[in-house]
């Protein structure tokens, strides 16, 4: 069991452009690795079936899913690796880099590697109703290391809008929030008629 975490459970409302969103709520994580290593853990071991993830940078987003359970999720010299077998596997640095005795990583691509701010967050359309709910994370040089979509009441497995919303898809959401945030179930999350509402 890891330790208690001090994660704030009120979130903070940001403004939010793109993809049909106009505000965010976000909740600060901690990113030491002990934490990132239980929460990456939990939602690839758990949640994997419904997640869509992958780096979200200016002028490219990559939104691959899962193709299975993972095989195996480890932990070497700071990089989390999450291994599908034949669906391929990848990495994310979540903690101190060394290197190899023989060749150590240099401080300034140390501290580049680390993540310095990880959130959940749940964006807004423009109705003010939620949309979208998922986690993100950056590296020390404030660049997206990964965005992970939880599954949506407004989006089918294939990518396509849903013409009925299907609120059974926020569980991930809501088991996610329960165990890291200690937050219940909110109303809120099922008051939005999705991406084909006008606000």
């Amino acid at each position: 069991m890891i330790r208690e975490w001090n994660i704030e459970a009120e979130p903070v409302r940001i403004k939010a452009g793109g993809c049909g969103t106009v505000e965010r709520e976000i909740w600060a994580l901690p990113v030491e690795e002990e934490f990132l290593r239980a929460f990456l853990s939990d939602i690839f071991s758990n949640h994997w079936r419904g997640i869509c993830f992958g780096p979200i940078i200016e002028g490219a987003a990559y939104e691959w899913r899962c193709p299975s359970a993972p095989e195996r999720i480890s932990l070497s010299d700071g990089y989390l690796t999450v291994m599908f077998g034949t669906g391929g596997h990848f990495h994310l640095c979540i903690g101190e880099n060394k290197g190899p005795a023989s060749f150590p990583t240099p401080p300034d691509l140390k501290r580049r590697r680390h993540p310095s701010k990880a959130q959940l967050f749940r964006a807004f359309g423009r109705d003010g109703k939620p949309i979208s709910w998922g986690f993100e994370m950056w590296n020390g040089s404030d660049e997206p290391m990964v965005s992970i979509f939880f599954p949506n009441p407004f989006i089918e497995a294939d990518d396509r809008l849903s013409d009925m919303p299907d609120f059974t898809r926020l569980a991930t959401w809501r088991s996610v929030t329960a165990k890291w945030l200690n937050r219940p179930p909110e109303a809120l999350d099922e008051e939005g008629a999705g991406f084909r509402a006008r606000g």
